[in-house]
């Protein structure tokens, strides 16, 4: 029985990386979802750039965040890399410990995944990821499960008294309402929450994503909110959750993913209870007498690059 069970896996996921080879290359950002047991989707890319780009653009040419593109290339100038610069394009992602389901936003990883129920590549349910921004400084994205109460295209901005304000000591004037246009920071598609006053929504300044810079509103460049709009339903749930330590599974071996913590002079720091919590959390999935070596994990977790690592498990029986 054991043997019966353990070739039907490994069918599936050799079906399952037979699928994503032959079809990613087409659906870009959407993913063959991963058997249940397997946590692993996309591949990382290497390119080579010079003094005619930044990190800014490559971000964007690739659908990643600018940290998280700055944080996979520590050694890369972001505005001005060097001639012949070898570039790693962090494409590749550990899906969250939570139910695969609905739109589920990593706050850390400033990065969503969405499950939808009507779209397929080969008969097989998918994974779409694209990344965000969030809440910058005391203007933090909440967490907690909420939902999709309306969606609109073209929506005007009635920004609240405390973000006029905001703007006024820095000599600008906000009016009441923003009507839609190039001017309006929400760009052409939102999607409002039940949480009050908070949106998921595009933007007129697209080079700021995957960065800390919303008064806590999550937002996507223009070109994946407008893909995603027409698939997501009223009542579709939002799932906010604070993982900046990833655990999983591909092909029988443990990797982690490690998002920094960042303080308010953008200095990195490790959450070591965040840190414990993801760890227990996967030490609990684990066969009796197997953990997850501490030292590996705390290595990983104080430089952190985004990208899945293997780690060490321990057998301590």
């Amino acid at each position: 029985m054991k043997i019966k069970q353990m070739t039907n896996q490994l069918l599936n996921i050799f079906v399952f990386i037979m699928v994503c080879a032959t079809s990613q290359a087409s659906y870009a950002n959407t993913y063959v979802l991963p058997p249940v047991d397997q946590d692993m989707i996309g591949q990382i890319e290497q390119i080579i750039v010079g003094r005619d780009t930044t990190l800014s653009d490559q971000a964007r040419d690739f659908n990643v965040g600018f940290d998280e593109i700055r944080l996979a290339n520590k050694d890369v100038d972001p505005w001005l890399p060097q001639n012949n610069s070898e570039l790693i394009v962090p494409t590749q992602h550990l899906l969250p410990d939570v139910s695969r389901k609905g739109i589920v936003l990593n706050v850390p990883e400033m990065r969503l995944y969405y499950f939808p129920k009507s779209v397929s590549i080969e008969n097989r349910p998918v994974v779409v990821t694209h990344p965000v921004s969030i809440g910058r400084g005391d203007w933090e994205t909440p967490l907690g499960e909420t939902r999709i109460i309306s969606k609109k295209i073209d929506p005007e901005w009635r920004p609240p008294e405390s973000i006029r304000e905001e703007h006024l000591l820095d000599g600008e004037f906000l009016p009441e309402v923003v009507p839609a246009g190039p001017d309006n920071p929400l760009g052409r598609h939102a999607l409002r929450l039940s949480l009050p006053g908070y949106l998921i929504h595009g933007t007129n300044k697209p080079y700021g994503i995957g960065m800390r810079v919303t008064h806590g509103c999550i937002r996507m460049y223009p070109e994946d909110i407008e893909a995603m709009f027409n698939q997501i339903k009223v009542n579709t749930t939002v799932n906010i959750v604070h993982q900046p330590y990833k655990f999983g599974w591909f092909l029988n071996k443990a990797y982690m993913e490690a998002h920094p913590l960042i303080q308010p002079d953008d200095s990195y720091k490790m959450d070591t209870r965040a840190l414990y919590q993801a760890i227990n959390a996967f030490n609990s999935k684990l066969p009796q007498g197997q953990r997850i070596n501490w030292e590996d994990a705390k290595k990983i977790a104080q430089n952190p690059t985004g990208i899945p690592t293997p780690v060490k498990i321990d057998n301590y029986l």
